[in-house]
């Protein structure tokens, strides 16, 4: 650690002997939430109203191949602000707050080593454990650049919520409207709205897009009018504007998934003349690289004549370090916890092809989290399915299980409703994008090959990160077994038994995965399975728990899954019992006094929202 400040230091001293150097743009920066690209007319969305937003793309350049890496904020965040995958520093649980190695430094040090004014206006959401606000001079919802020092550079971020998915909650919809943020009745007839055909055709769901359509409107009117502050306070040609989304969303099959849905967003960068040499494009024009979020800072450290250090993992795609795209570019995309849900989906796109891989292929599509249905659409989607009134991919969606494997051709079905993996004639193709999908996991150091549940019991106190950093020579071998384990055939089963006795508890958790994802075909390994109910990981033991409730044991791995919930380190070990309990349908096992501790206690985190949730669908059914 010592080692670490003392670089640091130097590092921000030598920094300081830069700030004499010539003068630097300012960085204006606009964030929305959970709008993909095609909701903006500057993205042909016909019915799309933005102005400001269309106006920004004309004057500026327009990323057609630009993605969150993570379809969730604060995710996307870790990964933006410090210019690495949030799988290799820790941060891919939603809201998970671990600690991360000390090297990873958010891009806004910098820009404050070089004498910068930096502000937050306002969400944080970085995902580890710190302090949010102190990275910023000012980050509050008064923080502006106005309120810096005569002639001093400015990096100034304004975050928009009016898009986010909980402005189509009813009440929030209701305030909108009152406010006079949104009309009355949407500009848009949902009668005439575009439902895309991934999604049924429900009445909620076009009401839905309708209102959102008018959130995407408001959204422009505050975007027109920080560009319009910018200009009268005579900065506009002084300042690079930056706008994007932090991921898509935010109707059903939008947020929290890896489709283009999800992940795809909006990027905008409009670099005045004074500065065009910073950009190697002309305004107007329309780029087509693959840029992703993990490239984002890197770009920011360019644009003001710094290279980009040797921790963060993206390109520059702008700027005096501007580096050229790879010829094999793809971005590279992860999915994992979201709150109280677990799960694990990564995918790779070249903007034309995406493969997707299911590493829980057990667990249904739907829902990845519970929040979302405060929105009407996703609410009547559920209860369509539950009422029986869907066929096909509509209905699916909630089945288990799900295809391990999702290749999609992006020019041929943009919606990605098409999955070829099963096609012969593509096969070539998704042996290749899986080799490469393995190969990024491989070299990202990819934290989602160890359950969450096991941070506490590996790495006590201490960053997830630095201790798969101390097993590299392993995670070739890990990636391997999850590969196998997501796909597992009965051909696997010996292979997965002699790996349910290593000495390794994550080699443990994949092989008792490998068995899950099995089924009942697993049975050959129910004697070692039955040993690992008293497995030294908390992890491992619901993955055999679970299991043996599917191998027909359903007495043992109910009663070994509710004792978990007591045995478990932490809040992260608890939630995935709950999820396996959910699977197997015994929330009914577990207390009301457990449900009542667990709300009461302070330390509990996000344990107290399935907590709460469960309790409160207890009394409505009594």
């Amino acid at each position: 650690m010592k080692q670490i400040a003392l670089f640091l230091s130097a590092f921000i001293a030598g920094q300081f002997l830069l700030a004499a150097s010539p003068e630097r743009p300012n960085i204006l920066w606009i964030t929305s939430e959970d709008n993909s690209s095609g909701w903006l007319g500057c993205y042909d969305n016909p019915q799309a109203v933005t102005p400001h937003l269309d106006s920004l793309a004309s004057q500026g350049i327009r990323f057609t191949h630009a993605y969150s890496n993570g379809p969730v904020c604060a995710v996307a965040r870790s990964t933006i602000l410090n210019g690495a995958h949030a799988v290799t520093q820790g941060t891919h649980g939603m809201r998970s707050r671990h600690p991360i190695p000390a090297i990873y430094q958010p891009h806004a040090s910098y820009f404050r080593s070089l004498g910068y004014f930096c502000t937050n206006n306002s969400k944080t959401d970085y995902n580890f454990l710190g302090d949010d606000k102190a990275i910023w001079d000012e980050c509050s919802g008064k923080a502006h650049y106005k309120n810096r020092a005569t002639n001093q550079p400015f990096f100034a971020i304004f975050n928009f919520t009016t898009t986010h998915e909980s402005q189509l909650f009813p009440a929030n919809v209701k305030a909108n409207r009152k406010r006079g943020i949104i009309p009355q009745t949407p500009l848009i007839d949902p009668s005439k709205v575009v439902v895309p055909p991934y999604l049924p055709d429900l009445p909620e769901i076009r009401s839905d897009i309708a209102i959102y359509h008018d959130n995407i409107t408001a959204l422009d009117t505050q975007v027109g009018r920080t560009l319009a502050e910018l200009k009268a306070a005579g900065l506009a040609e002084d300042t690079i504007v930056i706008y994007c989304s932090d991921h898509g969303g935010a109707i059903p099959r939008g947020k929290r998934y890896l489709e283009d849905s999800g992940v795809r967003v909006p990027l905008l960068v409009y670099v005045p003349e004074k500065w065009g040499a910073l950009s190697p494009f002309k305004a107007g024009q329309t780029v087509d690289e693959i840029v992703a979020f993990v490239d984002l800072a890197p770009t920011l450290l360019s644009l003001i004549g710094l290279e980009k250090p040797a921790q963060m993992q993206g390109r520059a795609f702008l700027g005096a370090k501007r580096i050229a795209p790879p010829e094999d570019p793809v971005a590279f995309l992860y999915a994992d916890r979201f709150d109280e849900t677990y799960g694990m989906r990564r995918a790779i796109t070249d903007g034309r092809w995406k493969y997707i891989r299911t590493f829980t292929p057990h667990l249904p599509a739907a829902p990845y989290f519970q929040y979302q249905f405060d929105q009407p659409g996703w609410a009547a989607w559920q209860k369509a399915w539950k009422d029986g009134k869907l066929q096909g991919a509509f209905r699916d969606i909630w089945l288990a299980p799900q295809p391990v494997e999702r290749l999609f051709d992006l020019t041929e079905d943009p919606s990605e409703t098409d999955n070829l993996a099963n096609n012969p004639a593509h096969a070539a193709r998704l042996a290749s994008l899986r080799e490469r999908l393995r190969s990024e996991m491989i070299s990202a150091a990819d934290l989602g090959l160890i359950p969450e549940a096991m941070y506490a019991e590996l790495a006590p106190g201490k960053p997830i990160a630095t201790y798969l950093a101390n097993r590299k020579q392993d995670i070739p071998a890990l990636v391997s077994l999850a590969f196998t384990a997501s796909a597992a055939a009965l051909d696997d089963l010996p292979r997965l038994i002699t790996h349910l006795t290593s000495p390794d508890p994550v080699t443990r958790y994949w092989a008792a995965q490998g068995c899950l994802i099995l089924g009942k075909s697993a049975e050959p390994a129910a004697g070692a399975l039955v040993k690992l109910l008293e497995d030294p990981s908390s992890a491992v033991r619901v993955a055999a728990g679970h299991v043996l409730h599917v191998l027909g044991r359903t007495e043992q791995g109910r009663t070994a899954l509710v004792a978990e919930l007591e045995r478990a380190p932490g809040e992260f070990a608890k939630i995935n019992v709950i999820c396996a309990l959910t699977r197997i349908g015994a929330l009914d096992s577990i207390t009301d006094e457990w449900l009542a501790r667990t709300l009461d206690d302070n330390g509990a985190g996000d344990l107290k929202r399935p907590a709460r949730r469960i309790l409160d669908e207890r009394r409505l059914a009594r």
